[in-house]
């Protein structure tokens, strides 16, 4: 990225998160309202917003809708985050949108925050590449969320979760209507009199119900898809299986009821009908990067596994996933957290999958040091095969010291998989996205 624009960006850290609108609905409406140019679907929840969006935009694109993505965080670029069609943001219309969000805080003496700039970016490069439809998804909550401005039509919300009590709620019933507040705080009815619709995934029967009165009194309508069993996925593991199923439900009710959301239908213009098997061939090629993601080598050898969990409930998953795909089998695993990780759950639950511990930390200040990790490790009677900072030398260390042909299974923060996406990426096809990216800062992740 052009400096200037990352030093604003960056000059917005101080903020924090200021759950709200007002900052964002004035900025919007000093830029021209960028977000009513397209349309929306909002995707929200705890965990597996950004598979969802991904599996999502993916199948509309297939379609032949020009679509944009927008997630957080990244793992290497800022790029990453805002894009169309599968392609991120290039440098210069980054850096340019940047100073132009700037421009017009200064005009209208506002303060965003970071997550503010880069949601407006957004809606200015996707109102520029006159794209169809966005796939937005949530930053925190829903309800003062800035991408709740684009006022979505349709709502996906993936899970709920204990997180940002402070700001969310004290109970998942408190953070269930929050994020379900992304459809608005007033009676959610279309402009041709049609209700936005919520499709709902990963809640008990409790929340369901929940989720169904609060749908009722703002006169949306729900739809609980059920998880599909015929879909494929490079991504391991049975909670993106259920991502997906929520990603093609959501697609068959835009594709197919288009015109029930807006009077000026895009879909129907451009002839478009919904196609299940396209969908389901769509997702075998959408490798979420670094959540359960495989590296395999131009000899069709799986070298590495990527996963970002970085939480007891993510490591949760990882076991299961482990358990299903490499039932008994045991591997070198690249460890590295954060210092405000459980990381002694996450540890005891790993370790009847890992053979080897090899531990590390990037340079980013938050992470454990590696002499606290190995006093962890020795609490529960654990020994650590090595010990460095990372780096693509000590990886290289690591898969020589594997002799029995398993990969080598990399996990324990999203920082740690950013840094080994930046070392891997010209290595494996995999990874050929993030090629001629430049690193940029993620502190606020």
């Amino acid at each position: 990225m052009i400096q200037n624009g990352l030093e604003y960006l960056n000059s917005r850290l101080i903020f924090g998160m200021m759950p709200g609108l007002a900052s964002t609905r004035k900025l919007c409406e000093a830029l021209g309202n960028p977000q009513k140019k397209f349309k929306t679907i909002h995707v929200v929840g705890t965990n597996g917003k950004g598979s969802t969006s991904y599996y999502l935009s993916g199948v509309l694109q297939a379609h032949g809708l020009k679509t944009g993505l927008y997630t957080s965080p990244h793992l290497v670029s800022m790029r990453e985050r805002i894009r169309v069609n599968d392609l991120p943001i290039d440098d210069e219309s980054l850096d340019r949108l940047i100073m132009q969000v700037k421009a017009a805080a200064e005009e209208t003496q506002v303060e965003p925050t970071f997550f503010e700039v880069l949601t407006i970016v957004a809606f200015l490069y996707y109102a520029e590449q006159n794209i169809d439809v966005a796939v937005l998804e949530a930053g925190m909550g829903g309800r003062l969320d800035s991408t709740a401005v684009a006022d979505g039509e349709l709502i996906v919300l993936t899970s709920i979760g204990l997180e940002h009590t402070e700001v969310l709620g004290s109970t998942e019933s408190a953070i269930l209507k929050e994020k379900m507040g992304v459809a608005g705080s007033a009676q959610s009815i279309l402009s041709n009199g049609r209700s936005k619709i919520f499709v709902l995934g990963g809640l008990n029967e409790n929340l369901i119900a929940e989720a169904k009165i609060f749908a009722a009194s703002h006169s949306c309508s729900c739809v609980v898809p059920e998880i599909r069993n015929d879909i494929e996925l490079p991504n391991l593991g049975q909670h993106y299986i259920e991502n997906a199923s929520l990603s093609l439900k959501a697609a068959e009710l835009f594709l197919q009821k288009s015109r029930d959301f807006s009077a000026v239908d895009v879909v129907a213009n451009k002839g478009i009908v919904y196609d299940g098997a396209l969908a389901l061939k769509t997702l075998t090629t959408r490798s979420w990067a670094g959540r359960m993601q495989k590296l395999v080598d131009a000899n069709g050898v799986t070298k590495f596994i990527l996963d970002g969990a970085h939480n007891s409930h993510a490591v949760r998953r990882l076991v299961e996933t482990l358990d299903k795909y490499y039932p008994n089998q045991k591997f070198h695993c690249v460890f590295g957290a954060l210092r405000d990780k459980d990381v002694g759950e996450m540890l005891k639950l790993m370790a009847p999958h890992v053979s080897a511990w090899h531990i590390t930390r990037t340079p980013y200040p938050r992470f454990r040091e590696l002499s606290d990790l190995q006093i962890e490790l020795e609490k529960l009677g654990l020994n650590v095969a090595s010990a460095a900072e990372f780096s693509r030398e000590y990886l290289n260390e690591v898969c020589a010291s594997v002799t029995d042909g398993t990969p080598v299974l990399i996990t324990g923060s999203l920082y740690m998989i950013g840094a080994t996406v930046q070392a891997l990426k010209d290595d494996f096809d995999g990874l050929a996205f993030f090629r001629g990216m430049e690193p940029t800062t993620n502190e606020h992740r």
